[in-house]
């Protein structure tokens, strides 16, 4: 092999090192949370909940690590047979780089980032001896993106050579159902698993780029995703354990 033969094959070497990086939003698939409600079997039938968390999970690629802590505020109501819950969550993390090859173009360690939005659920239920079954339920979520991490994916979306969704504002929708219950006696104990299945709409630049030779319907389940959450009460105190592609652990107080 000639050395005009072997040049142009590193070159394409080099391009497609520059594209092994995938950036999407820090909160893509990660907005949506366990939203508490009161129960049937609550004395109160509406509750305040403000909890603090922590959450980490990779890339579209499993390239890098993002890490972050969470703060929560919601409100939540019970009415025969339909429960409903609103509030607000702040999130501040670390984006880390996986690579070591600082002579990469753009190359960083780690960056900030931040988000704010606000959440909304709500279920349809029905009673059985000491549970609950919301067997069907929306929940819903819009988060506003921003810090060093943000910008960071506008300025090499311009550039070009890389994957890049550059969305800074995201709403995720989807369908839930869940089983809550309370030991025997006098209510203090109370667990609850919940499944989650929904999307992140609107369109992603990466359905151009790095899903570009996948079909429509490829294209359509890279944005859908699960869920499962564990929910724990003891008297005022309450936790949350939810996984699918982040893992994300909360507690807090209800008043």
């Amino acid at each position: 092999m000639t050395i005009k033969t072997f040049l142009p094959l590193i070159a394409v070497a080099l391009l497609f090192a520059s594209c092994s990086h995938v950036y999407t939003p820090a909160l893509y698939h990660q907005d949506i949370a366990y939203q508490p409600k009161p129960t049937s079997f609550d004395t109160a039938k509406s509750l305040t909940y403000v909890s603090a968390g922590v959450g980490g999970y990779t890339n579209t690629n499993y390239s890098d690590l993002l890490l972050s802590g969470q703060l929560n505020v919601s409100r939540g109501h019970v009415f025969d047979n339909f429960n409903v819950a609103y509030g607000g969550f702040l999130v501040l993390g670390d984006y880390q780089n996986g690579s070591s090859d600082k002579t990469q173009p753009n190359y960083f360690s780690d960056k900030f980032f931040g988000a704010v939005g606000g959440r909304f659920s709500m279920n349809a239920f029905v009673k059985s001896g000491r549970a609950d079954f919301r067997f069907i339920g929306m929940e819903m979520a819009y988060s506003h993106e921003f810090g060093d991490y943000a910008d960071f994916r506008k300025s090499i979306n311009t550039q070009g050579g890389y994957y890049v969704d550059p969305r800074t504002d995201l709403f995720s929708i989807g369908l839930t159902t869940e089983v809550i219950f309370h030991n025997e006696g006098d209510n203090t104990f109370q667990h609850g698993i919940r499944g989650f299945l929904g999307t992140t709409v609107g369109h992603s630049n990466l359905d151009d780029t790095y899903y570009n030779d996948d079909t429509s319907t490829q294209k359509t389940f890279h944005k859908i995703f699960p869920k499962a959450s564990y929910f724990i009460t003891f008297k005022n105190f309450f936790g949350t354990f939810e996984v699918g592609s982040n893992i994300f652990a909360r507690f807090g107080y209800k008043f």
